[in-house]
Order: C-alpha cells, then sequence, then structure tokens
C-alpha cells in the first residue's frame, strides 16, 4: 500500500492492557496549573525506567472543571494498579502540593478508586479537614498559600499502552517535522497522550541486549549508522528513524489517534521526506492489541 508516495508497511503496532486514570490539576492561572502538570508527569516517558507513562490530555477552561479555575486534564499509565497508586501519590505530592495555587481532583469515575488527597491529607499534621459535597470527599490540606484542596480519590480505569508507528525519512529534519504535525493530530484525539519528549522518540528499542542486566536496547534494525553491520531495515534514501509512542484509555481512543497521526503524515507525503511508515511489534507475544497500520489508513 502507498499514500501519498508513502510505503505502508504490512505490519502492526502490538498494544498492551495497563492501568490508568485522569486527574484534573487547577490554579490561579493556566501557567500554574500547567507547571504543577508538567512537575508531576516529567520523567514519565516509559515504565521501562520510570513507573509510569504520564502527560497532558488537554487544557481545560473554567467552566470545564471543578472549582471554576483553569486547568489541565492528565492521564496517567502503570503497568499494575499498586504502581500506579504509588506513582500517582508520590508525583501529586511532589508536583502539585508543592505548587502556589492548585488543587486536584479525580478526573473519571469508577468503581475501582486509587487514593489522591486520602494519603497526601496526613502532610496537614493534624490541622487537615474534610468536607463531603454531592457524596465526593475532599480535602483541605494547610498550606503557607492558603489551603490545598485534593479530592479524596480518583477512578482507576483499564487501558491500553504501547501503540506507536515508526516514520522513515530522507532526512532528521523532515522526519521531526512530520513527526511534530502527527503529535498535534494525535493531541485532538480525547483520551490518549504522548509521553515521550514532545511526543516524539529517538531511541526506539527492542526486547533484550547483549548485556543481560539490560530488558530492551536499541533498536538497531532502525538505526541508519548500523547499515551495513546489522540486519537491517533501511532502504539506502533512508537517513532517519523517528517512533511515536501512544497511550490511550481504550482501543478506540487508540484507534482514533493512530489514525490521526498516520493520516497526517500521510498528508506530507513523500514531497516531504517521507519514505515510509512502519510499526514495532513482537510477534504477537508481548499484548493482545494490534493495530495493523493498512487497516486503519483503509
Amino acid at each position: 500500500m502507498i499514500h501519498n508516495g508513502v510505503l505502508i508497511d504490512d505490519t502492526y503496532a502490538e498494544a498492551f492492557g495497563m492501568k490508568a486514570t485522569r486527574i484534573i490539576i487547577t490554579a490561579d492561572n493556566l501557567t500554574w496549573a500547567k507547571n504543577a502538570a508538567n512537575a508531576a508527569f516529567g520523567f514519565a516517558t516509559s515504565v521501562i525506567a520510570c513507573g509510569c507513562e504520564a502527560g497532558i490530555e488537554r487544557e481545560l477552561a473554567p467552566d470545564e472543571t471543578p472549582d471554576g479555575r483553569p486547568g489541565v486534564a492528565g492521564l496517567l499509565f502503570a503497568m499494575s494498579t499498586k504502581e500506579l497508586a504509588k506513582q500517582l501519590e508520590r508525583r501529586i505530592g511532589q508536583g502539585v502540593l508543592t505548587c502556589p495555587s492548585t488543587a486536584v481532583f479525580a478526573g473519571c469515575d469508577s468503581e475501582e478508586k486509587l487514593p489522591l488527597g486520602k494519603n497526601l491529607r496526613y502532610f496537614g499534621d493534624g490541622w487537615q479537614i474534610s468536607k463531603v459535597i454531592a457524596g465526593r470527599r475532599y480535602w483541605r490540606i494547610p498550606v503557607m498559600d492558603g489551603e490545598f484542596l485534593a479530592e479524596e480519590s480518583t477512578g482507576l480505569l483499564r487501558s491500553v499502552g504501547g501503540g506507536n508507528f515508526l516514520v522513515l525519512a530522507r532526512s532528521r529534519c523532515q522526519a521531526l517535522s512530520a513527526c511534530e504535525a502527527a503529535v498535534l493530530a494525535i493531541a485532538k484525539v480525547p483520551g490518549v497522550i504522548t509521553p515521550f519528549p514532545g511526543g516524539v522518540v529517538r531511541s526506539g528499542s527492542k526486547i533484550g541486549s547483549k548485556y543481560k542486566a539490560l530488558p530492551a536496547s536499541t533498536n538497531d534494525a532502525f538505526c541508519p549508522t548500523l547499515r551495513g553491520v546489522t540486519e537491517s531495515e533501511l532502504s539506502p534514501e533512508v537517513e532517519a528513524v523517528l517512533e511515536i509512542v501512544i497511550d490511550g484509555l481504550s482501543d478506540a481512543d487508540m484507534h482514533a489517534a493512530m489514525k490521526a497521526g498516520l493520516e497526517a503524515i500521510c498528508e506530507i507525503g513523500a514531497a516531504g521526506g517521507i519514505v515510509r511508515l512502519s510499526a514495532g511489534n513482537y510477534g504477537g507475544k508481548l499484548g493482545q492489541f494490534h493495530y495493523r497500520l493498512r487497516e486503519i489508513l483503509a
């Protein structure tokens, strides 16, 4: 299959089940809400070494937040409920509780819950108080600029992580420009994040390594500088490969995000230096969710 001069590989992205939650961070203005979110979601690119994957889902207008202030919705993904709860508590405690003027609320509902303010309240050293409004408990924790308001808990969702596609281009500049367009398109899809810096990954990995301590190592088949010394997947005109990784709250969200990103790349097409689109999979051994590129673009 060829779209606008771009070869679409007959392959699929292999994704897997994760646990996730959505939270809402508000503040006196959007700048401080984003400061808190960026601190809380920093160093959350991959579960391989970060414990979770996280990012801002979208900005929220005052009429979309529980306290009528500007805010952001953020998503966090982890491989287990226990790890997600640990990462949520640490990241809200260090990134949001510490940030001037902020408050944090649940961004989703479910029967299963994760502690949000439930444990952070103890920072109040006995001065914390709670109030129940419309059946939801909120904690008011005294801090030096007033009070940190935190909802007691947030929902726990079953989700999908590890959606991906690879952009093969004639130059790094062309690959990056195309990926920037794809990330912008994906950002318009609700329920997804692209957790890597700017939404783009240059260090695509394969499972395993010659070094026993490493669970993953460089994807040598897609490294241009290793062409000729490894079993390369790259044709001579390809000088750069970048990857976009996507986490989504549902299979449908992931499919929509993959489609938005792939179509954005194809719109740029061969005229923009794009040679080929591919995806990472492990022969179906890693995850139960498979996103076939040609079916998505059909």
